[in-house]
Formats: C-alpha cells, sequence, structure tokens
C-alpha cells in the first residue's frame, strides 16, 4: 500500500505538456473551422447584403441529393 502512495506522490509535480498542446490545437482548430461554417451559413435577418471575409472560403453547396 505505501508503494502505491508513493508512486502518486512521485507524479503529482509531474504535468504532460501534450494534454495542453492538445487542448489549445483543439480549441484553434475548433473555433477556424466553426468560423467557417457560420460565415457560409445562410445570413441572419438583417445581415444579408453583409461582405463575407476575403480569408473566407466560399464553399458551394452540393447537387447530390445523398449530401444532405
Amino acid at each position: 500500500m505505501s508503494l502505491l502512495l508513493e508512486v502518486g506522490v512521485d507524479a503529482a509535480p509531474h504535468f504532460p505538456i501534450s494534454v495542453v498542446v492538445v487542448g489549445v490545437v483543439g480549441f484553434l482548430a475548433a473555433t477556424t473551422i466553426g468560423s467557417v461554417a457560420w460565415y457560409n451559413s445562410k445570413r441572419p435577418p438583417g445581415w444579408e447584403d453583409k461582405e463575407r471575409p476575403d480569408i473566407v472560403p466560399n464553399v458551394e453547396k452540393s447537387e447530390d441529393p445523398g449530401l444532405g
């Protein structure tokens, strides 16, 4: 039992940096993909005539009925 307590104490100060990197990269990817999806979606009332930012690609709708 004391061996398990010692192992837990030794591991406590060490925090894997990979967890932070995955979290930051995941947040940036989700924010970027969400922004592109929002800009390419139908505009809310009052926003129909607003210009699309140059950095956002224009995604054309598919004519394939199987995709949605």
